[in-house]
């Protein structure tokens, strides 16, 4: 997109000023914003293609919100500092440098740490080295997904780290407002903000005067005085404009009346609903409005806005042909006359979209597009397309890899090799099979076509496309999306399947992905040759390397390692949805991680002042409170990653446990000083006397699931229950560990309890009976310091001095 030669002059210009500002405290950010159709995104991409054209260094980044599933505020700052080293060579060297130390730079999805180690601090080291601007530009922020997924993004961007950025850079971001943009933006200071929608009314006309002379000066009967008319009843909006001279244009190619088709546009609603209008106009002249027209129009909208990366038309019109018991007409003739409206119309090639995102706004609104109204599309469709086309499609070595040697950068025409074999329906559906079955109420027919891929050599041949395409963390996640759908639906025996591909992936990933022959080659030789996954496949795959001596026996119980601490681990938690962990660390940091793909989220949580004791989870899963040994308890934004209010204070030695009472009103805590003490979370203050008893330092404490009991582990070496209301002790101490007790936690049903101890080992208690069910867990090389139970009661973690993070079945 570029503006029109002699249009927007008024805010580019100002654009450009503030670029070229040499004022030490000029803004590094400018914020551009307005309603739909006022012309940001276009304006935006003008300025970045002047920049580029000019030698400039910078970078443009564009959201979209068909490419919401694919989580690109993840990949903002890489892309952007790929760009930057593109254009310029002593940014290269530093962002060299800056990777060379820390090759986990690479793929760390941590938002801030991109930002510092990738752009703030190589642009701080080359300062002194850059001629001119860096102009960073940030194009449709409000389309990046829901509200938590830029949270992190809009926290860099407000932070201070960016506001000291060199004076020679600026970043431009374009958005409509929304309440969580417009709070973090106006509260930066070094943001100026710059509105579309208060631009004078003249330059917008004029503009969009000279955008409509051109598209339209060439069609017998527009003249100036039309010209004139549609500018002033585009209101300011170059969208509506646009699709003014769409439609104009189309009557040409129809044989129509042009004076009859500016008849109607000029009768169109003004105000408000002015898109909406031309949204309307436009598809009552493409769709004809009989029920099977009008039911196939719903039907291929919705696919093209459930899809989850935007199709070219044949990969849609194969994915529609697999859709169970539809009419597979082709989507061509449905959409041939929606070109003003989507992309990906007169070339077959190019994937389909809306040209803009108020299009996908208006279609769900029944009030505003009446009869077109889509409706909240069913996901059945494409879950079970996507299965069919796997069940089809999925072949031994896809790609015809010629040998095991070569890793897969080094094959040579690889990229050619995936072109040619796995098209892009195939390529889709590999990779959001699951995404669609997670949305969908459990049918039989998509439970036997997912065991029918599972359940045969089938999911070796899906691992093989996943890992040319590189991604395998993506499988991992299909894999988990799929096991959490089938056990909720109790579909046990291909639950189980699925289960051993997850453990496969966990444990033979990095090989896969390095080199997809070793799938056959490495992965399957060494899986244990007890599991159903291996009894299936084994047999089928004859003249593998067999394991003589030493092989596993079964899964490993430890799932996943996290790395990131800079030193022990003294404590973790799993949040209340299972998909997040919180780490607390003798760094004195307190670190979030996503549990599938076993890596940081966001930015580390730090304030305290010594080592981190214990963390957890509030019920809803919205803070998290952690005790230090600074004496002090501190409940954190578990998505902001700030602080909140101020630290709790009274313990007269360090704190070394809180938890959250079950309805998150209440923290318990537990020190060094002997006692166990609870705090109203929203007053910050003490309720009632301590809870005494313990004979040395209290290390753990935990609420029951009802709130009635509170639990605590000592140095003592002992684990005691105590009634939260009466604050006496019920019955006898726990007895049995060896060591002081470092960490306690209830089940979900408050049935057991788990006790983790410097004795290495992990315990597990009977509430009712007070004794030990079953042998430790053992398999920690040092202390354990923290024990957790997953949501669903069948997983606990453990942490410990030994650096890891396990996990272990309950």
């Amino acid at each position: 997109k570029r503006c029109l030669d002699g249009t927007r002059t008024e805010v580019l210009t100002d654009i450009i000023n503030w670029i070229y500002d040499t004022d030490e405290n000029v803004p590094r950010i400018l914020w551009l914003h307005g309603q739909a159709g006022r012309g940001k995104s276009v304006i935006a991409h003008t300025i970045a293609l002047w920049f580029k054209d000019i030698g400039g260094v910078g970078s443009c980044f564009c959201f979209a919100r068909d490419w919401q599933a694919e989580h690109l505020e993840e990949r903002v700052f890489r892309t952007v500092s790929c760009e930057l080293a593109e254009r310029d060579p002593a940014f290269r060297r530093a962002l060299a440098d800056a990777v060379a130390k820390d090759d986990a730079l690479k793929t760390t999805s941590d938002i801030a740490l991109q930002w510092k180690r990738l752009i703030s601090e190589p642009l701080h080291k080359i300062s002194d080295h850059i001629v001119g601007n860096v102009v960073i530009v940030v194009d449709a922020l409000d389309e990046s997904g829901p509200e938590p997924s830029r949270r992190h993004l809009l926290s860099v961007l407000a932070s201070a780290e960016t506001a000291d950025l060199p004076r020679n850079v600026r970043i431009l971001v374009t958005s409509r407002i929304l309440p969580d943009i417009e709070h973090v933006l106006n509260s930066a200071r070094h943001v100026r903000a710059t509105s579309l929608d208060v631009v004078s009314a003249g330059s917008s006309e004029r503009d969009i005067r000279l955008y409509i002379m051109k598209r339209m000066g060439h069609l017998r009967g527009i003249g100036s005085a039309e010209v004139y008319r549609i500018s002033q009843k585009a209101e300011g909006l170059f969208e509506w404009a646009r699709l003014a001279c769409e439609f104009l244009n189309s009557s040409a190619a129809k044989n129509g009346s042009v004076k009859e088709r500016f008849d109607n546009v000029m009768h169109l609603r003004s105000g408000g609903g002015l898109l909406d209008a031309m949204y309307r106009a436009i598809l009552e002249d493409s769709i004809s409005k009989d029920e099977t027209t009008l039911t196939r129009f719903r039907s291929v909208m919705q696919q093209i806005m459930l899809t989850l990366e935007p199709l070219h038309m044949d990969a849609l019109n194969k994915m529609r042909s697999h859709f169970p018991g539809k009419d597979h007409y082709d989507i061509i003739a449905v959409l041939e006359c929606m070109a003003p409206l989507l992309s990906g119309i007169t070339d077959r090639s190019s994937p389909i979209r809306p040209l803009h995102a108020s299009f996908y706004d208006f279609l769900m609104d029944r009030s505003r597009s009446g009869v077109y109204f889509i409706g909240a599309p069913d996901a059945k469709d494409l879950a079970f397309s996507t299965l069919q086309i796997l069940h089809e499609n999925l072949q031994f070595n896809v790609c015809g890899l010629e040998s095991s040697y070569l890793a897969n950068a080094d094959v040579p025409d690889l990229r050619k090799r995936i072109k040619k074999n796995i098209p892009h329906h195939v390529s889709y559906s590999s990779q959001f099979w699951a995404q669609h079955l997670q949305k969908t109420a459990f049918d039989m027919t998509l439970a036997v076509l997912v065991k029918t891929i599972v359940g045969s050599e089938r999911i070796l041949f899906w691992m093989e496309i996943i890992s040319l395409l590189g991604m395998v963390g993506k499988g991992l996640d299909a894999l988990s999306t799929v096991s959490i759908w089938l056990q909720v639906n109790a579909f046990k025996d291909t639950l189980a399947l699925v289960e051993d591909g997850i453990k496969l992936i966990q444990n033979f990933g990095s090989v896969i992905l390095h080199s997809t022959p070793h799938l056959y080659v490495s992965a399957l030789p060494f899986t244990p040759p007890n599991v159903l996954l291996s009894t299936m496949l084994l047999p089928k795959f004859t003249g593998l390397a067999a394991v003589a001596v030493g092989g596993l026996k079964g899964w490993p119980v430890e799932q996943l390692s996290l790395h990131g601490h800079r030193s022990a681990v003294s404590s973790v938690a799993i949040s209340p949805d299972g998909k997040r962990i919180v780490s607390g660390s003798l760094d004195k940091t307190v670190r979030v991680w996503d549990v599938e793909r076993g890596v940081q989220i966001g930015s580390t949580l730090e304030g305290h002042t010594n080592a981190v004791n214990s963390v957890t989870f509030s019920p809803d899963g919205k803070m998290i409170v952690s005790g230090s040994w600074d004496s002090t308890v501190r409940v954190w934004d578990a998505e902001g990653g700030v602080q909140i209010g101020s630290p709790l204070e009274g313990h007269t030695f360090g704190v070394n446990s809180v938890a959250f009472s079950p309805d998150g009103k209440m923290i318990v805590s537990g020190s060094l000083d002997k006692t166990v003490r609870v705090w109203d979370v929203e007053g910050g203050v003490q309720i009632g006397s301590p809870l005494e008893g313990h004979t040395s330092g209290v290390n753990s404490v935990a609420f029951s699931p009802d709130g009635k009991r509170i639990v605590s582990g000592s140095w003592d070496k002992t684990v005691r229950v105590w009634d939260a209301e009466g604050g006496v002790q019920i019955g006898s101490p726990l007895e049995g560990h060896a060591c002081s007790v470092s960490s306690v936690a209830f089940s979900p049903d408050g049935k057991r309890i788990i006790s983790g101890s410097w004795d290495k080992t992990v315990r597990v208690w009977d509430v009712e009976g007070g004794v030990q069910i079953g042998s430790p867990l053992e398999g920690h090389t040092d202390e354990v310091n923290s024990v957790a139970f997953s949501p669903d009661r069948w997983r606990i973690v453990s942490g410990s001095w030994d650096k890891t993070v396990r996990v272990w079945k309950a």
